[in-house]
């Protein structure tokens, strides 16, 4: 709805079993119920409070954890998490793209790996 671009996303199967549990319950003609942003913010601040989490839940904290821990650091290309989150300019979903030190190491594994035996050092 920000940026008004259109995008399809393919769901995996949880999002597919929700949407096949409310598929026929919803009169307002809209696929699954959407709360208003009060009744998310309270549902949210009531999960803080019973899992006595130290830092605050937002929406906007399930979309950067969604970009960066669940899909960039799995290794899902930041061409395709930018069309995820319905960005139009890349440099908006790099904000996200937080490289963890483990990261690192697995990228380095991989990358040697794949370039094992087509170099050769000389002395």
């Amino acid at each position: 709805k920000k940026t008004g671009t259109p995008f399809n996303v393919r769901l995996m199967d949880i999002p597919l079993t929700i949407i096949e549990r409310y598929k026929d319950s919803q009169a307002s003609g809209q696929l699954l119920p959407v709360p208003s942003k009060g009744v998310v913010d309270n549902a949210l601040r009531y999960i803080h409070r019973k899992c006595e989490l130290k830092q605050g839940l937002s929406f906007h904290m399930g979309r950067h954890t969604f970009a960066s821990l669940i899909t960039l650091s799995e290794g899902v290309p930041i061409e395709t998490v930018s069309r995820m989150l319905g960005h139009k300019n890349i440099k908006t979903t790099q904000i996200y793209a937080e490289v963890s030190h483990d990261k690192i190491l697995q990228d380095m594994k991989i990358l040697s790996g794949r370039i094992a035996g087509k170099y050769t050092w000389i002395d």
